[in-house]
């Protein structure tokens, strides 16, 4: 039978230290890694030198413009790794059965114009599970903050984390019928540049003219203004303000009764999808299942 008392008298190194050599080499970047971490880069730097004196060999090489882990450091990193995530797992089951809470880190526009319309259907299948949404674009690092699972546009390869598509991310120029109306109708997409156009400088509208074969030059020359997320850009074209560039899939209620109309087919494909993302090491989170469940299957009957 092993020696359970030897075994714990054995001393771990500081967890500071290995926190900032989790973080350094995920990143191969003592900057990075302090910039995550929120201390300076000399501060990173002490912590390292302390692990490798207490393991008694360089985790990294050092050369001018970037580290690479030594042998010793790549067998540590993912041990290290692997520990980290077993904690973050073993705090958020702990924590599902603790206050069943659900927080959600969402997209503005995914929150207001999606999830708030059918989030109604989840709270009846699990009333017990409060649901907490955080509406951000900031990347949500899992291991730091109090979230469960998010919703993120992107191409959905990120890290440590379990990916599942919703629906493709295309999008498509939008706009009032009344607006329409005021230059007689749109009838070809050089028209669209009769009208004043909302957040001119979304690469989505270069994109978008490329494939309409028209030149985008003139958007350059447009007020660059910008409102943050598709959903303020849809209000204002529904205002007839002007026209936006939204993904189609966000704004079926909108178009359905009318109040936009899409003048044409045509809809660009960046590559980009909207993902529901969740760190792998709390997959098995009831809580993180349920929802999983819900929205794939939610999404699946539209």
């Amino acid at each position: 039978m092993p020696d359970l008392s030897a075994r714990q008298n054995v001393q771990l190194p500081p967890l500071q230290a290995i926190r900032v050599f989790e973080a350094v080499a995920r990143h191969l970047s003592f900057t990075k890694a302090a910039e995550e971490l929120g201390m300076t880069q000399a501060a990173a730097s002490y912590q390292i030198k302390l692990l490798e004196e207490r393991i008694g060999a360089p985790l990294f090489l050092r050369r001018p413009r970037q580290i690479e882990l030594t042998e010793p450091g790549q067998r540590l990193a993912p041990a290290v790794s692997e520990a980290f995530a077993l904690l973050s797992g073993a705090y958020s089951a702990a924590r599902a059965g603790a206050d069943g809470v659900l927080c959600v880190s969402t997209l503005l526009t995914f929150a207001s114009n999606w999830l708030a319309q059918h989030l109604g259907s989840f709270q009846v299948a699990h009333p017990s599970l409060a649901v907490r949404v955080d509406t951000s674009n900031r990347v949500v690092d899992f291991a730091r903050e109090d979230i469960d699972i998010a919703i993120r546009s992107g191409g959905g390869k990120w890290p440590g984390v379990e990916t599942h598509m919703l629906f493709r991310a295309d999008f498509t120029p939008v706009l009032s019928p009344r607006l329409a109306a005021s230059i007689g109708g749109v009838k070809e997409p050089a028209d669209l540049l009769k009208l004043p156009i909302l957040d001119p400088g979304d690469i989505w509208w270069q994109e978008w003219f490329a494939l309409a074969g028209l030149p985008a030059e003139e958007l350059a020359s447009r007020p660059g203004t910008s409102m943050g997320a598709q959903a303020y850009e849809a209000n204002a074209a529904m205002a007839g303000q002007g026209v936006a560039i939204v993904t189609k899939a966000l704004f079926k209620n909108e178009l359905a009764d009318g109040r936009l109309i899409q003048p044409f087919d045509l809809v660009g494909d960046d590559g980009h999808a909207y993902w529901l993302v969740y760190p792998t090491a709390r997959r098995n989170v009831p809580k993180i299942r349920a929802f999983r469940d819900w929205i794939l299957a939610e999404i699946a009957c539209q």
